[in-house]
Order: structure tokens, then C-alpha cells, then sequence
């Protein structure tokens, strides 16, 4: 393949296949919480952390993961005290976050606002040698948290208080998945950009939903959809010279209108092989499902 002899194609379809594992790896808590636009609000704070790269002649991946970190703290802090004005103070953060990114990389030494176009939507040419070593290195702290962590992640995420009188600490959990989400959002910065990676971390997650009901097997589908489309969407950007960002989103859509499309005629056959195995006169309503352990309907 031609495009493997090219060193920044290289970098840019290894950045790719980390952000397709990271990005729904973490999204899928995003999703079992409710807070699927939580990556959307960590990019747009991410923006200062990019903003003071340019500023200080700093690494945009590293500063953008400082800045992001602190940003999705600050909103846990605001989910768990802001009360009624809680809404208010985000769309603060996330408008400031903003207008800062723009602001300082106006501040730096010949930037303009071209400079955060692509850090914004994704572009294979900027994927620099030290950048890939900061997004495996990011990377491979998302995959232990999201990994290692995901029976608590996942009970935290299903049922707050009972996690809590389970033992388990719930703060902490949820100030570690903001955090691995501002981590992600840094790993998918180069590749899908700031602005698009909320689609990568929710949409994968929605897809695999529509074939599977178990977190197990939805983890390792939404995973695999998730590296499919990179892949796809960054070889396609190179061949068409279109936005990698935006092609990767697009596929991801593309992928679950499909899978939407193919689970419903799954579900009727699964439904038509449920009534036939069913004892004849006895009422839907009446039967009795086998029982199983909760551990066993999760798949965790």
C-alpha cells in the first residue's frame, strides 16, 4: 500500500486506531451516565490548553491535556454543588474555554486563527513524531482506567447511590471518568479535532447498542466500530483530501444508520423464535424468563 510509505501516514493511522479504541472505550460511561455531550464541552475548554501551546512554544497535546483535565474537574465540582445555577457556569467554562483558545493563539508569536483549524477538526499532516508518543502514552492510561476500572465504572454509572451503599467510592469514580474523558478528547485532538470527537465517543456506543443489550459485548462492538471508521476516515481523507474529522464522523453515522437498519429485522426474528419456543396457550404476559445474575446480564 502506497500510503504506508509515507511517515506522517504512518503516524496518522497509528493516532487513529488509538483514538477508535480510546474514545468509545470511555464513551460508553458517558453514555450508561447520561452526559453524552461531556466530551463536547471538554474540547471547547481543550481550546485554552491549545491556545497556550502556541503561546508557549509547548507541546498543543500536552498543554491541551493539562488544561482539559483541570476543565473537566472544575465540572464535576459544578455537578456536585452548582445546584440550580450548575448550567450557568458551564456554558460559562465551555464559551470561555473558547474565546481563551482563540484568544492566546491571536497572543503568539505569527499565529492566527488558521493556526487552531487543525486542532479544531483533524488534519494527518500535523501528527508529529512526539505527538504520538503523547497520544499512546495518553492512550494507554485511558485503556487501563476504562479496562481495569470497568465493574466499578459501570456500577457507578448505572446506579449512583447504590454504588455508594456497595462501598464504593463514588466521587472518586466519577472525578476519574471526567478526567479519562479529558485525556481522550487530548489522544483524539490530531486526528478527528476538538470539536467532532464528542460524535466519536457517543455514536460507536449507539450503534452497538442496536445489537447488543450486554456491556461486554457493546464495549468490544462500539470498540471496533470505533477503529473500523479512524482508520477508514483517515485513509480516505488521504486518497480524497477531504477533513479527516469530519469523514471519520460521517462513517461512524453511516455505520449506525446501518446497524440500526439491520437490528430491527434481528429483533423480529428473535422475537418470532421466543413466541415459537414458547408452550402453546400460555399468554405472553404469563411467561416466565429465566433469571440471571445481574454480573451476567451486564456481560462485566
Amino acid at each position: 500500500m502506497d500510503i504506508l510509505n509515507y511517515d506522517f501516514m504512518r503516524r496518522a493511522l497509528l493516532a487513529a486506531v488509538l483514538v477508535g479504541v480510546t474514545a468509545p472505550a470511555i464513551g460508553i460511561y458517558l453514555v450508561q451516565r447520561r452526559q453524552a455531550l461531556m466530551g463536547d464541552g471538554i474540547g471547547h475548554v481543550a481550546m485554552t490548553g491549545v491556545g497556550l501551546g502556541f503561546l508557549l512554544s509547548a507541546s498543543p497535546v500536552w498543554m491541551a491535556t493539562a488544561v482539559s483535565v483541570l476543565g473537566a474537574v472544575l465540572m464535576e465540582l459544578i455537578r456536585w454543588y452548582g445546584r440550580t445555577r450548575g448550567d450557568i457556569a458551564l456554558a460559562m467554562l465551555f464559551y470561555g474555554g473558547m474565546a481563551g483558545g482563540v484568544l492566546l493563539v491571536n497572543l503568539a508569536p505569527g499565529g492566527s486563527n488558521a493556526n487552531l483549524m487543525s486542532s479544531l477538526f483533524g488534519s494527518l499532516s500535523t501528527v508529529s513524531q512526539s505527538d504520538v508518543t503523547a497520544i499512546c502514552l495518553l492512550a494507554a492510561f485511558v485503556v487501563v482506567v476504562t479496562v481495569g476500572l470497568r465493574r466499578q465504572l459501570f456500577a457507578v454509572s448505572q446506579d449512583e447511590e447504590f454504588a455508594r451503599v456497595t462501598g464504593l467510592p463514588v466521587r472518586a469514580l466519577n472525578l476519574l471518568t471526567a478526567v479519562t474523558a479529558a485525556v481522550t478528547v487530548s489522544v483524539a485532538m490530531r486526528v478527528v479535532g476538538l470539536l467532532l470527537v464528542s460524535a466519536l465517543m457517543v455514536v460507536p456506543v449507539a450503534a452497538a447498542q442496536q445489537l447488543s443489550r450486554g456491556f461486554a459485548a457493546t464495549f468490544a462492538i462500539a470498540v471496533g466500530i470505533g477503529v473500523v471508521v479512524a482508520i477508514g476516515g483517515t485513509v480516505t481523507s488521504f486518497y480524497q483530501d477531504v477533513p479527516p474529522g469530519a469523514t471519520i464522523v460521517l462513517l461512524t453515522i453511516a455505520a449506525f444508520v446501518a446497524l440500526t437498519a439491520l437490528a430491527a429485522p434481528l429483533a423480529r426474528r428473535r422475537a418470532r423464535a421466543l413466541d415459537a419456543g414458547r408452550p402453546a396457550g400460555e399468554p405472553a404476559e404469563c411467561a416466565i424468563p429465566a433469571t440471571r445474575g445481574a454480573a451476567d446480564e451486564v456481560g462485566v
